[in-house]
């Protein structure tokens, strides 16, 4: 019982939602903006439970002193530092336990939280991203290597598409006549990334939804049970 009763409420919640889709009458609108209200609702405390489990888990490697702990303590310190300074400023126009907090305002520039996220977080998201460079030109490279007919389409795709995209494409080409004006790199990159790209972008999207579909319907049949905490 305990295992079959979120199988039933689970096919009950996605049937509805499903014919809700295709029936905009009531009741069926009403019950699935219900059911969209309780997801969100199940979601935050699913975040709560997430914070909850990241703390315990970073809190026990420190404890235990693994290898890398101080990168946890680093991160159970922010954790702490922004949830504390949000809460008694809040954010933006949110007003915190303390109020808007005008004094730090005027001295910061802005509220603690919004000043940290500012100067702090964003910096080191964009130099987390930009090290992922190095890990993409490397993959890059790597499915460059010519030794199939598709790796060779791909290397010449991609040498057209960069360098259509720099002011070197128009030197290169820039004397072909306009009659044959199609020939040149930035025409070819516009070309590729308007035609062959969209195509490949939009089947990739078609595949995916199609994947999606089918869990959904694993799910609703109840063929799928690993939210249930096994395989079956």
């Amino acid at each position: 019982m305990k295992r079959n009763a979120p199988l039933v409420v689970a096919f009950i919640a996605g049937l509805v939602v499903l014919v809700g889709g295709f029936i905009p009458r009531e009741p069926f609108p009403s019950i699935e903006s219900t059911l969209i209200d309780w997801f969100m609702i199940i979601s935050g405390f699913a975040i709560l439970l997430g914070q909850a489990s990241l703390l315990h888990l970073n809190i026990t490697r420190v404890k235990e002193k693994m290898p890398n702990w101080p990168y946890y303590l680093a991160g159970l310190i922010s954790f702490a530092l922004m949830l504390i300074v949000g809460l008694l400023w809040g954010m933006e126009q949110t007003p915190g336990l303390l109020g808007q907090g005008d004094g730090i305002v005027k001295s910061l520039g802005a509220k603690p939280f919004d000043y940290l996220f500012t100067n702090a977080f964003i910096p080191l998201s964009a130099t987390m991203f930009s090290l992922l460079a190095f890990y993409i030109a490397s993959a890059a490279y790597r499915a460059f290597i010519i030794r199939t007919f598709e790796s060779n389409l791909l290397m010449i795709t991609a040498v057209i598409v960069m360098l259509g995209r720099t002011s070197f494409a128009q030197l290169l080409t820039g004397w072909i006549p306009d009659k044959l004006s199609f020939l040149r790199l930035p025409e070819l990159t516009n070309f590729i990334m308007e035609y062959p790209n969209t195509a490949a972008q939009r089947a990739i999207l078609i595949s995916a939804a199609l994947g999606i579909v089918g869990a959904s319907l694993r799910i609703i049949l109840g063929i799928e049970r690993s939210y249930l905490g096994g395989g079956k």
